[in-house]
């Protein structure tokens, strides 16, 4: 019996549609009141940086730990102020982008998104002020 694996990198349509995701997400994060104090600096980096960590974290190829070494985001993370509030809107902000190209009605975009709200829970580290 021969078994196929197809991972979420491909399922979701790969580099392609990372691209998409990742161009329809942070317009959305760099307008928010509560994600842009976290988001400063030059947006086309932090975009590049996403692109090469999505695929490996859906299972395609390990571009971020080539260029980077491992992951370790909740480490990258802990110097920003990561509120449960605030997670809450990066998941708002990746939902609308999802829906933006399409990915929502994709099979895999509901186990996709719901990686990305395990890890947003995972990234808080700091309680709500308000």
């Amino acid at each position: 019996m021969e078994y196929s694996f197809r991972s979420l990198y491909d399922e979701i349509g790969g580099q392609e549609t990372i691209e998409k995701l990742v161009e329809a997400f942070y317009p959305r994060v760099y307008a928010d009141e509560d994600l842009a104090p976290l988001f400063q600096g030059d947006m086309d980096e932090i975009k590049r940086k996403q692109k090469l960590f999505l695929p490996q974290f859906l299972g395609g190829p390990a571009l971020y730990s080539m260029e980077f070494g491992p992951p370790a985001m909740r480490a990258r993370h802990m110097p920003f102020e990561v509120t449960p509030k605030r997670a809450k809107a990066w998941l708002r902000c990746m939902k609308e982008a999802f829906e933006e190209i399409g990915l929502d009605k994709n099979q895999a975009g509901p186990a996709f998104y719901d990686r990305l709200t395990q890890v947003a829970g995972i990234m808080v580290n700091s309680p709500d002020i308000d």
